[in-house]
């Protein structure tokens, strides 16, 4: 551990309380109260499922806006590594100060231009096709949004406990729902009935490499698609615009990857999970996805999905593309464009 861990946690905690004091308020009312609730179990150390302290929780989230209040105008410290320090963003350049010494840290912009800093204690790296993968566990200093699995910097960056308290999200959220559900069938598979500890642990473990599979995915489609389409994508204001292009990429990365594999390892809980999951425009522009779970679900044949994911890596591949041209040919208009193409008909976009 470094000499000066503490003042290292301090300054990346108060990186990410600039961000969350420039962004959080962004949000639905409806998503922030959720975020923040799992942010203040996150800093209280709070077991999962317990039950919060309405007063206190209360006056956390008052002094929080007011600090969020007072920091918002600062600029993001430099990290205290070296004499004169680090840019917080050179996560390159801190992480080769930090692994030798069993930590990692990550920073980059998500959605809708959100900063995000994580510094965590290192579980392990390794390496997928090329891509270096660091795997994130006790997580010390941290901003509100906790992504699970990110590329960041030509890297993979995934966050165990984000994955555990994601999944624990999920499970909540299920005993309120239908239980014979993709949800439900995903929790049946890892047996939460009997042993919800042991059953966290192991869907922990195997989502988390579901997480991997969508990220080695995502560098698949980036090579595939090219610098043009960074470019683009940093480029987008409009949230439904950056919403299309993102579940877009998605669905390539998807096809390429992290479909096949999991048919091809009968990741039978993983193609539940996935299927739970797919909501919203990812859900809207892939309706035949469904339609071949439900034939899987039926007869445990993998090879419509198979054939799906196939056709799926040529029509994603062309959708992105055509998002591309569509941006470019009109750079002024582009957030107006895919704008319209998100809230309309998505019917050139639909497989």
């Amino acid at each position: 551990m470094p000499g000066n861990l503490s003042d290292l946690i301090d300054t990346v905690q108060k990186n990410c309380m600039i961000a969350d004091a420039r962004h959080a308020r962004d949000m639905t009312m409806c998503t922030f109260l959720l975020e923040m609730r799992e942010y203040f179990r996150w800093e209280m150390e709070l077991p999962y499922g317990a039950r919060l302290p309405r007063d206190e929780l209360g006056d956390w989230l008052n002094a929080r806006e007011s600090e969020w209040d007072a920091v918002e105008d600062q600029d993001f410290a430099p990290l205290p590594l070296t004499e004169s320090g680090i840019d917080p963003f050179e996560s390159d350049d801190i992480n080769r100060a930090l692994i030798p010494q069993g930590l990692v840290y990550s920073s980059g912009i998500g959605h809708f231009r959100k900063p995000h800093f994580v510094l965590a204690e290192l579980k392990r790296a390794e390496e997928r096709e090329g891509v270096k993968v660091l795997v994130a566990g006790c997580e010390y200093a941290r901003d509100l949004i906790a992504p699970p699995a990110a590329m960041r910097d030509g890297a993979i960056f995934l966050r165990m406990d984000a994955v555990r308290r994601f999944l624990w999200n999920k499970y909540e959220e299920w005993s309120y729902k239908e239980r014979d559900s993709a949800l439900g069938r995903a929790f049946a598979h890892y047996d939460f009935e009997r042993d919800v500890e042991r059953g966290l642990d192991r869907m922990a473990d195997a989502e988390a490499e579901a997480m991997i599979l969508h990220e080695v995915g995502e560098a698949r489609a980036e090579k595939l698609l090219g610098p043009e389409w960074p470019a683009m994508l940093g480029g987008l204001t409009a949230r439904h615009a950056e919403l299309l292009a993102r579940a877009v990429r998605d669905h390539l990365a998807d096809c390429l990857v992290t479909l096949p594999t999991l048919l091809e390892r009968d990741a039978a809980g993983s193609l539940h999970f996935y299927m739970a999951n797919l909501s919203g425009l990812r859900r809207a522009l892939f309706p035949s996805l469904q339609q071949a779970y439900e034939a899987w679900l039926a007869h445990r044949d993998g090879a419509p999905l198979c054939e799906l994911a196939r056709r799926g890596e040529t029509h994603w591949l062309d959708a992105a593309r055509h998002l591309m041209d569509t941006a470019h040919g009109d750079p002024a208009q582009a957030d107006a464009r895919l704008h319209a193409l998100a809230t309309g008909d998505l019917a050139t976009l639909r497989l």
